[in-house]
């Protein structure tokens, strides 16, 4: 840890004068811990970031050769589902394919108090997303008799609460020796206009979550990328936390992203067609050479408007943050200065201490910049990177809002029709309502099927009642 004195002439050579005078005027407790806090940050890094992101930032002019992105569609035949599902489930039963779950948020938009990973979720027992996705990989691991390690990025925010949630249910069954846990890293935000960086209080910068782009830093420094190739894992399954209906071991995707000759077998994704055209999701387009990942507010509406001959939408592949990464391109993404993620920007209203008056500042306007980074923004660095379409109901049941679009109610509507189609699909007669949604709750649990086929039509009911709530 370099003295007060030296850490002060560093961040004076970087034009962080204030911040200098206000750490060697600290004392006590406090004056350590925001010590040891800026010591962990390369500092000409950040004053690289600072340069290049604030007062002087220009942003990049829109690239003018942006079209649909190619994907592999629904219902299309000319390939061979078969072949790469047999492919897919080789991987899987070899031990080489791990779960990644990026879990770093509360559930504050939901009136939750806690992880969000935390948040009772399913239709009828109110499974956490936790449980969900533990049970499913225990099923998983039963069905292809092999391991299958999860690793779980959480955040300075939630993470012991996190572990704690583990041990209270005893990990879910699973073997815990196979669950890592590790936090994502922080980044400090500075104010836009002198980028001075800012203390949220005496003793702390004030800092930001560095996105979920920031995984692949973290899984290297955390040192669970060094786990994943001790154990041999080649390919590594990512949602995120707030989609119960994630199919987060699929061995048609994980074999076709690693077989395919259209892919690189570096960064493939999920896509489902978008409901409108201004819905909120990102969209997979070709930008120049390469396919990305364009941000709703981003595409120009003329393109996110515009049809085919059959009046569908051209851009309408809808990103879901579901993705199948190689490990060998996250070590390369993490280790590499030539895969370097860029940073977005975002300029946000961030309360501070002053160091010059002592007193806390509320702003009542944006004042700093936060920065982060964005998983999906490595596909650009791939050589050839794919996207598969899936149906929405299978694999898109998103739980971000209390209420309307999105939310935990939509979410359960959601479970319960894809479980009412693989019912459906087993000879099982379900209720619906006039607009054709199913009239019952249905919870189905990944311990009784994965998948249609695993249910055993002689073990279910010839209908369900209309009205009924039931899990199977």
């Amino acid at each position: 840890m370099p003295p007060v004195a030296t850490l002060a002439s560093q961040l004076e050579s970087i034009g962080q004068s204030k911040l200098a005078i206000y750490l060697q005027g600290a004392t006590g407790s406090g004056a350590q811990l925001l010590l040891d806090e800026i010591s962990k940050f390369n500092l000409e890094q950040v004053a690289t970031y600072i340069k290049q992101y604030g007062s002087q930032f220009v942003a990049s002019p829109p690239d003018e050769t942006i079209s649909p992105a190619p994907y592999f569609a629904l219902n299309d035949t000319s390939w061979d589902r078969a072949l790469y599902q047999s492919k897919g489930e080789e991987l899987i039963k070899a031990g080489k394919v791990a779960c990644f779950t990026v879990a770093g948020g509360q559930g504050s938009r939901l009136g939750f108090n806690g992880p969000k990973g935390c948040y009772p979720t399913s239709c009828v027992n109110n499974k956490s997303l936790f449980e969900m996705f533990a049970q499913t990989i225990y099923a998983n691991q039963r069905k292809y008799s092999t391991t299958i390690p999860w690793y779980i990025m959480t955040s300075p925010l939630n993470h012991e609460q996190t572990q704690s949630f583990f041990k209270e249910h005893n990990h879910f069954g699973l073997d815990p020796d196979n669950i890592m846990f590790f936090q994502q890293g922080v980044m400090p935000s500075f104010d836009k206009e002198t980028g001075d960086l800012l203390l949220s209080d005496p003793a702390h910068l004030a800092t930001n979550p560095d996105g979920h782009g920031g995984a692949y830093k973290a899984l290297h420094v955390s040192g669970a990328l060094e786990d994943m190739q001790s154990r041999g894992i080649e390919q590594l399954s990512y949602f995120q936390v707030d989609n119960p209906n994630a199919k987060i071991i699929d061995p048609v995707f994980i074999g076709l992203h690693a077989f395919s000759p259209e892919s690189s077998a570096e960064f493939s994704s999920k896509m489902v067609a978008k409901a409108s055209w201004n819905e909120k999701v990102g969209v997979f387009c070709r930008v120049g050479d390469h396919l990305a990942v364009v941000e709703y507010s981003d595409l120009p509406e003329e393109l996110a408007q515009m049809t085919n001959e059959q009046g569908e939408l051209m851009f309408n592949a809808g990103s879901i943050a579901i993705h199948t990464i190689s490990v060998k391109f996250i070590d390369q993404i993490a280790t590499d200065p030539k895969y370097a993620l860029p940073f977005h920007r975002a300029v946000k209203k961030v309360p501070y201490f002053d160091t010059q008056t002592g007193q806390h500042v509320d702003p009542s306007e944006p004042n700093a910049i936060k920065l982060e980074q964005f998983v999906f923004d490595a596909m650009s660095l791939a050589d050839n990177s794919i996207v598969l379409e899936t149906d929405r109901v299978e694999e898109f049941a998103p739980v971000k809002n209390a209420t309307g679009t999105d939310s935990i109610i939509t979410s359960k509507q959601l479970q319960s029709q894809r479980a009412a189609n693989w019912l459906i699909a087993r000879g099982v007669s379900i209720p619906t309502n006039p607009d054709g949604s199913v009239n019952a709750t249905i919870e189905l649990s990944p311990i009784t099927a994965l998948c249609p086929e695993d249910l055993d039509s002689e073990q279910l009911p010839d209908a369900i009642k209309p009205g009924s709530s039931i899990t199977l």
